[in-house]
């Protein structure tokens, strides 16, 4: 009896280490796949705050919150469950869709460029504004502004999720489940909790103005001066990600489908620059990144032309959410 009680205590210290080895093989497998969603995640948190400027500061963490659990409903209800399908049964498809997302990317990072090139009158974040005026009162504008904002995160959302998705297809289909939807939850927080602390950095500027240390108060300037050059180089930052993360999918996609030329010389580019003494991997990295940017902008650039010329107007479309006042 006693033997058979170590032998099932040795079972099931067994299994116990199989699940925490399972545990941090899926913990391990999120954080990557999340990493590679980072480009998007940038962007997501650059364009966020635009949706709460000029509301009543109260207001600003209570909008935030009801963004960021539509933000996690649209992942876990909507795009997580068609993005497991898709790889279950068409894993090819997840491809193209990555490709369709790459171009999107490549559409709004070149749009920003050209219109911060031509003096438009409405830049960087500004462009993601909603229609509702940001100063508007009273529960139906917030709504109306949270509804522009899950509109929008949907489409940042579900690249993330594919872009994700693509790096755990090995992976057994509830594996692949557990990590996306630690994914999920590790970019939903991550990016919404950056954007409450920046919406908030002004606030805690001014209490600290008031407070009688000569420090507080230099430090509590420093944070109100310092809020809108932030969110100007999160737009900088935001927009060149788009355009590499953008032109990577297509490069990575068009390879994966069989057409490997672009992909090839941007290779062999990595290759001609990667055997210099001391500085290579730099000099690699460097080529990968600014080749990747070159195609997303000229691919963009294209894509903004033909939109420019095609006879519909953007403005109630899902897009216009993404980049209003085009």
């Amino acid at each position: 009896m006693a033997g058979g009680l170590v032998s099932l205590l040795d079972d099931v210290a067994a299994l116990a280490k199989l699940a925490a080895s399972s545990l941090d093989d899926v913990g391990a497998a999120a954080g990557k796949a999340s990493a590679k969603a980072a480009g998007v995640v940038v962007d997501d948190a650059a364009v966020t705050p635009a949706y709460v400027q000029g509301l009543a500061a109260e207001r600003e963490l209570p909008i935030i919150r009801r963004i960021a659990v539509g933000s996690l409903r649209n992942k876990v209800l909507f795009i997580l469950p068609g993005a497991l399908l898709l790889s279950a049964i068409a894993p090819t498809v997840v491809e193209v869709i990555l490709m369709c997302g790459g171009a999107f990317l490549c559409y709004e990072g070149a749009h920003k460029v050209i219109h911060a090139i031509g003096h438009a009158r409405h830049r960087g974040d500004a462009a993601h504004a909603p229609e509702v005026p940001a100063a508007a009162k009273g529960p139906e504008a917030e709504s109306s502004v949270v509804a522009g904002a899950i509109r929008t995160d949907f489409i940042l959302s579900a690249e993330i999720m594919v872009i994700a998705l693509k790096e755990v297809l090995g992976e057994p289909l509830v594996t692949r489940a557990l990590i996306l939807v630690v994914v999920a939850l590790l970019i939903t927080v991550g990016v919404y909790g950056v954007v409450a602390l920046i919406v908030k950095m002004d606030d805690v500027g001014l209490a600290l103005t008031r407070r009688g240390s000569p420090a507080a108060q230099r430090t509590g300037r420093a944070l109100v001066k310092g809020m809108p050059v932030l969110l100007r180089w999160l737009s900088v930052i935001g927009t060149a990600a788009m355009l590499w993360v953008g032109g990577h999918l297509l490069l990575a996609g068009s390879d994966e489908l069989g057409w490997g030329f672009p992909y090839g010389v941007v290779h062999d580019l990595e290759h001609a620059v990667g055997g210099v003494g001391g500085v290579g991997g730099v000099l690699e990295w460097l080529a990968a990144t600014l080749s990747a940017a070159l195609v997303g902008f000229a691919v963009g650039a294209a894509l903004v032309g033909l939109v420019a010329v095609l006879p519909f107007r953007r403005s109630s479309s899902v897009v216009a959410d993404v980049d209003h006042h085009a």
